[in-house]
C-alpha cells in the first residue's frame, strides 16, 4: 500500500504547527515569567486607598454651569497678564 503524497505532506505541516505552537507558547510563557519577575502583589488592600477614603459628593450638590463669557473674559485677562479674582460660584 502507498502513502498518499497529500496526506504526508498535511501530516508533516500539522506536526511543525503544533510544534511551533508549542515551543511558542513555552516561549512566551518564560519571557512573561521573566517579566514578572520583581513584581509584587500589594500589600494593602485597594478598599483602604487614599482614593476611597475621599468623601464623595453629595447628591444635593449640583455641578455649576459657567457661562461661555465668563469663561472667555477669564481666558483673555490671563493671557493680558491680569489678576483674574475668582467669583463665588452662584447658588
Amino acid at each position: 500500500m502507498r502513502i498518499n503524497p497529500a496526506v504526508a505532506f498535511t501530516t508533516i505541516l500539522l506536526a511543525l504547527m503544533v510544534g511551533a505552537g508549542i515551543v511558542s507558547s513555552s516561549w512566551g510563557y518564560a519571557l512573561g515569567r521573566q517579566a514578572l519577575m520583581g513584581v509584587r502583589q500589594p500589600d494593602s488592600r485597594p478598599a483602604n486607598s487614599a482614593a476611597a477614603n475621599r468623601p464623595t459628593p453629595a447628591a444635593g450638590n449640583a455641578t455649576v454651569l459657567r457661562s461661555e463669557q465668563d469663561i472667555l473674559n477669564e481666558v483673555q485677562a490671563r493671557i493680558s497678564g491680569a489678576a483674574v479674582e475668582a467669583e463665588p460660584a452662584a447658588q
